[in-house]
């Protein structure tokens, strides 16, 4: 069905009042347009108590609304006021507002009154309220002469502060001369008169500047008293001269400085009254004198204080309650309370009302008719008194008018005429004020009109409500319907909503509701339509909520705010830090989606909110960033209990940054005896603000406290006052007690000393005490300074000691020490190890055994014994150098070692020594013994010169180390073909006196590798090995010539056979400068023609192929573990099986050193072969030497003479080096010209 408006139209009876007040209600929500005939309406005025700025002109407002205008007219004091007469008066063009010019000329107060407004046309007259003009004071203070205040500690204070009197009342405050604002505190404060209150002086209450100040905001002007002195002096500091010439009447009062109870400053008295109006701030204060200073706390006697509404102020010295209402009258009770005792002062509290609306009168618009009503209804405390008025004079002698009827505070209108309009007022007033309403009664006759522009669109958020409006006026009054969709479909009343103002309201809108909507005004004198249309947009949505956020201090914190739209809707984001804007710092940063907070501080800390916001919605969301840091230091550091040996210290917390403190840690300072140097003294819970101390004697102790979180720990606090703790005997004794002679001849006692904080008093001194352990000596004592030795003298060599030092200060001796065991000074051993025997073992290993020296011989310590062993020199090398001597230490008492790394087929010499702490005894006879012959190292070169067609001569030069005498070389060599696949070995044996060898009968234009290692009688050494190419026939081909350009570094070279070896040459004119043979590679297959189809032969075929895979796997892999070449392996096949790697013996090793050398000596050893561009290959010498076995040469060994670690030589050579390959060297870089 159809939704409608439809006003009642019966005529009026008594019963019917419900009916007129929702009628009124009705219509009071219509607007009369102004092209239509309407009385005047008061817009604008200025405020019932209007207070002026002397310095500027006078505006006195008044403006107003009307069909026709309205005219406008004054009264001042209740008379009528013709500004035409008054020059300095003038009123707006079209309004009714003042302008009164007195800076010009004239004086404020001749303007001082009450004015009122009349706004008049032809329909009726509107007034406006009674405004009172009085311009704004700020007097001076009157003079006056203001003595000093003298008065004794304790006693209470109060100084006036009596402001002049000015309007409005003045701002109070009190400062000094520097314009500082003293300050203030539950001793002192400023009561609501704007005296100074001192519940009790203290001597930093002197001062000669008290200073009283008023401001008078109206005026922008500050007044200020007269200073006022007061001192604060003790009894102590008056003695009789003065008190005789001091009067009582000279001190501010008479009350001595002990402490007393509390006494009420103000009020006075143990009860008093209060008004206030409802509205109004509620102040009640209570100010009390006492020493110790009191406490003020409130309570309301019969109920309890509003919680939102209550707020204490100025210490608690005073109650406010805002917004009083008549239920917060009651009684309200203050108490003053120390610790001497409480008294009470009760409060009666009064709330009045000045008069306040619960029904205004409103415009009344009615047709021709009609019936109506305009209710006044008011409330104040007493009840206000309601008085009509019509066209500003009062209704008892206005025209009758037989269609109105008074009832109390509703005038009742029935069948009303276009006579009946008019302007009413209401004035609903008691003793504390008035209010004064306007309104109207227009009788008109219009047909419908709607107000709402045609077209509109409204944008609505999918899932909230839709209000369209439509605005209409019409007399009578209208009914209104909708109707959605061109077809004009009726809305239903359960899925809609018709507001009385027209409005079309969709509780939820949802997609189907976008449409076109017609709203419909009818009354008896027409109809008039309207249509809107309506959009449903989808919600704007935060999909990315900013997370919560914990950051250290000095990070960077990011927050993300993601939002989701409406496509025809442009958000746009904003943030806020506590729900206003954010700093303006370049710390913050905003982009699309986040806000970045760079170098977080403290007061980053807070709650961030996301704001999406479009035409139609906004959406938040919001995180909370906690900054959090190590904390802030402790401080207030107090030392209580103070005693002997323990003290308490307390502190107050620092800030904990939000991240709770777990631990405080005190740390202390000797400034006695370690001054700057802070050590740690305990840990207590982060819970605990208090820590009971163990001190130690005479120390002068000062502590810190730092605070420590999750985040680390804070800087210290400041420091305590230091405690110095009493003397007392030392409690310890000095450690690491020594007894070593530093010769032969005297006993060195040595101790570490106590520190300063261990002496535990003044005079800190040592008693030294030794005696022979093995005799019946009485112990000798001495006492010594704060030192850390003592020597002895005059005692045998090695001899033992029983030693004790004991501790002593002015107070006392230390307990007793324990005693320690020493020894007098070593001398060198006497005697040399005997019975020295040598067993060879091997070619480089020998065993040496020796009989123990006597203990008694040695005279000091053992620390072990020691070899000398020599190699003899041959007659040209001892010319050349130094013998070189080898040392092996064996610690402990062992009587036998092994002697490695000797140089077979060599005479060695030796001798043993034993050693204590002073060093080496005498050596023992030397004792000479021969290493055997050992294999041979490799011949130290090899080359092969003169190469022709058939013939290769190899030449060398023998081993470096023969380890014997050499009985013959082993040449062994193989042809290689141009597949690198090894022919058959030949095997020659040379005479050791050989070092040149021709081979004749070879193949020509062949390569060809070479084997050759010495043999002594011990077996056969290292090989050498090289290659080389026999020479092409060179008397079957001429040689062929090619010209080449000097600027060209190379040359390819052309029309070769596979597997043919050449000669090249490079020169120039006929001069040859370099020769070199080279083979070219072996020739590919030739294709063959395929004879076989039969599946047989193509899985014979496949099987072939995939063996030929896996082999050139395998060879690939293993080619490049090693050689350059398949020859590698062959090779390692085909070596020497007389060649076999030494076995060394196991044996027993002692340390090992030089004692002399030359430099030339000592080169790294190399193994392996290096063949130069002259293509001679050269053997480094491969000398034995404990390099190979183990750590170097001053290696550790364990208590038998084995090495610690493992026994082993260096099996693996070293990579070839320069020319040295498989292949021979291309010659087409280096040659110019060929054959």
């Amino acid at each position: 069905m159809q939704l409608k408006i439809m006003p009642k139209k019966k005529r009026l009876s008594a019963g019917r009042v419900p009916l007129i007040l929702f009628l009124c209600q009705m219509i009071s929500a219509l607007e009369v347009p102004l092209d239509l005939v309407q009385p005047p309406t008061i817009t604008q005025q200025s405020p019932k108590d209007y207070i002026i700025d002397p310095r500027e002109n006078i505006v006195i407002q008044c403006e107003a609304k009307g069909k026709p205008p309205p005219s406008f007219s004054w009264t001042r004091n209740g008379t009528h006021f013709d500004i035409d007469k008054d020059l300095l008066v003038t009123m707006k063009p079209d309004s009714g507002t003042l302008i009164i010019n007195i800076m010009s000329e004239g004086k404020v107060e001749t303007y001082e009154g009450v004015y009122q407004c009349t706004a008049r046309n032809e329909r009726g007259a509107a007034i406006s309220n009674n405004i009172v003009v009085r311009p704004s004071r700020s007097p001076l203070w009157t003079k006056e002469k203001l003595e000093p205040i003298t008065l004794r500690n304790g006693q209470p204070l109060v100084l006036p502060c009596r402001p002049p009197v000015g309007l409005p009342s003045p701002i109070i405050f009190w400062m000094d001369n520097s314009f500082q604002r003293l300050p203030q505190s539950e001793r002192v404060s400023q009561g609501l008169n704007g005296d100074l209150y001192f519940s009790n002086v203290l001597p930093e209450d002197t001062r000669e500047d008290y200073i009283c100040y008023a401001r008078f905001n109206h005026t922008q002007t500050i007044q200020q008293k007269q200073p006022i002195s007061v001192k604060v002096i003790s009894v102590d500091e008056l003695n009789d001269t003065i008190a005789a010439n001091l009067s009582d009447t000279e001190f501010y009062g008479a009350k001595s400085s002990r402490e007393r109870p509390p006494t009420f400053l103000t009020p006075e008295g143990n009860a008093s009254n209060k008004e206030e109006l409802r509205g109004n701030v509620l102040s009640l204060e209570c100010i009390a004198e006492g020493l110790p200073t009191p406490i003020i706390y409130w309570i309301k006697e019969d109920g309890t204080l509003p919680i939102n509404r209550t707020f204490y102020r100025n210490f608690q010295k005073t109650l406010q309650i805002i917004q009083v209402s008549e239920a917060d009258s009651g009684n309200y009770q203050c108490i003053a309370k120390n610790a001497l005792g409480a008294i009470y002062h009760t409060i009666s509290v009064t709330v009045k009302a000045a008069p306040y609306w619960i029904m205004a009168p409103q415009n009344l618009v009615l047709s021709p008719g009609e019936d109506g009503a305009l209710i006044c209804r008011a409330n104040g405390i007493p009840k206000p008194r309601i008085s009509w008025l019509l066209n500003g004079v009062p209704i008892e002698i206005a025209p009758d008018d037989p269609s109105r009827k008074i009832d109390g505070d509703t005038i009742i209108f029935s069948n009303v005429q276009e006579r009946s309009s008019a302007v009413y007022q209401c004035n609903a007033s008691n003793e504390y004020g008035y209010l004064l309403a306007n309104a109207f009664v227009n009788v008109l006759a219009e047909p419908p009109r709607i107000l709402t522009s045609a077209n509109t669109l409204y944008q609505v958020i999918a899932n909230r409500p839709a209000l369209l409006d439509c605005a209409f006026f019409g007399s009578p009054l209208p009914t209104i319907e909708w109707f959605k969709g061109a077809k004009g479909s009726a809305l239903r009343e359960d899925i809609y909503v018709l507001h009385e103002n027209g409005t079309l309201e969709i509780p939820v809108a949802q997609k189907d509701s976008t449409g076109s909507y017609t709203c419909v005004a009818r009354n008896k004198l027409g109809m008039a339509k309207n249509e809107v249309r309506l959009e449903i947009k989808d919600p704007t949505r935060i999909i990315k909520q900013p997370e919560y956020a914990i950051v250290q201090r000095g990070s960077t914190v990011s927050f993300e705010c993601r939002v989701k739209h409406d496509h025809t809707l442009i958000p746009t984001v904003t943030w806020l830090k506590d729900n206003g804007e954010l700093p303006n710092d370049g710390r913050f940063t905003v982009d699309k989606d986040h806000l970045v907070i760079a170098d977080v501080s403290d007061d980053d800390g807070g709650t961030y909110t996301c704001v999406a916001n479009t035409t139609l919605d906004n959406v938040s969301a919001s995180a909370v960033l906690s900054v959090v840091d190590v904390p802030n230091p402790p401080f207030d550091l107090e030392l209580t209990d103070q005693l002997d040996k323990s003290v308490q210290l307390s502190w107050t917390p620092g800030d904990d940054n939000n991240s709770p403190i777990t631990k405080f840690i005190i740390e202390y300072e000797d400034a006695m005896h370690e001054a700057g140097l802070w050590h740690h003294q305990t840990e207590v819970p982060g819970t605990q603000t208090t820590a009971q101390l163990k001190l130690s004697p005479y120390v002068n102790y000062s502590f810190r406290v730092m605070a420590e979180n999750s985040l680390g720990r804070s800087l210290p606090s400041e420091v305590s006052e230091q405690y110095l703790t009493k003397a007392a005997e030392p409690d310890k004794n000095p450690t690491t007690v020594e007894g070593l002679g530093s010769e032969p001849d005297n006993l060195v006692i040595t101790w570490k000393p106590l520190n300063g904080f261990e002496s535990n008093g003044p005079g800190l001194q040592y008693k030294v005490s030794w005696r022979q352990k093995d005799g019946d000596d009485e112990w000798t004592s001495v006492v010594v300074a704060n030192v850390s030795k003592y020597i002895v003298s005059g005692t045998p060599t090695f001899v033992p000691y029983l030693i004790k030092v004991q501790a002593l200060n002015d107070v006392g001796f230390a307990p007793e020490p324990p005693v320690v065991m020493g020894h007098s000074g070593e001398d060198l051993p006497m005697v040399a190890p005997g019975n020295v025997h040598v067993n060879v073992v091997n070619s480089t290993l020998a065993e040496v055994r020796w009989d123990p020296v006597p203990l008694k011989s040695i005279r000091g310590h053992l620390q072990g014994y020691r070899i000398y062993y020599w190699k003899a020199q041959n007659s040209s090398k001892r010319n050349r150098r130094h013998i070189e001597k080898k040392i092996l230490t064996f610690q402990g008492s062992k009587t036998h070692g092994m002697l490695p790394g000797l140089e077979p087929f060599s005479h060695y010499t030796l001798n043993v020594r034993v050693v204590n702490g002073k060093g080496e005894g005498p050596a023992s006879p030397d004792r000479v013994f021969n290493t055997p012959e050992g294999v041979p190292s490799a011949p130290s070169s090899l080359k092969i010169v003169n190469p022709t067609l058939d013939s290769l001569t190899l030449e060398w030069d023998p081993p470096s180390h023969p380890n014997g005498i050499l009985t013959e070389y082993t040449l062994k060599y193989q042809p290689i073909n141009s597949t690198h696949e090894l022919g058959p070995l030949v095997d020659l044996k040379i005479p050791a006196n050989k070092t040149r060898w021709t081979l004749k009968n070879l193949n020509f234009s062949t390569r060809y590798k070479f084997y050759l290692y010495a043999q002594t009688s011990a077996g056969s050494g290292s090989q050498i090995t090289e290659e080389a190419v026999t020479t092409v026939n060179e008397g079957k081909e001429e040689w062929r010539k090619e010209i080449v350009n000097d600027s060209q570094s190379f040359f390819g070279l052309k029309g070769l056979m596979p597997g043919t070896a050449y000669k090249v040459r490079e020169g120039d004119s006929g001069f040859v400068s370099a020769e070199d043979v080279f083979e070219t590679g072996p020739a590919m297959a030739s294709r063959q023609v395929d004879i076989a189809t039969q599946g047989w032969f193509i899985g014979l075929m496949c099987a072939v192929a995939l063996l030929i895979l896996i082999l050139l796997i395998v060879c690939f892999i293993r080619r490049n573990k090693g050689g350059k070449y398949p020859v590698k392996e062959k090779e390692d096949a085909h070596a020497d099986p007389e060649i076999q790697p030494m076995k060394e013996d196991d044996g027993t090793f002692g340390e090992y050193r030089f004692l002399e050398s030359d430099a030339e000596d000592h080169k790294p050893l190399k193994k392996g072969s290096r063949t130069p561009s002259d293509r001679t290959v050269k053997k480094e010498d491969s000398d034995d030497s404990l390099v190979d076995y183990g750590e170097g040469v001053n290696g550790q060994f364990n208590e038998d003479g084995s090495f610690i670690g493992q026994y082993s030589g260096k099996k693996e050579k070293e990579p070839a080096e320069g020319n040295e390959s498989s292949e021979a060297p291309s010659p087409v870089n280096a040659m110019n010209s060929f054959v």
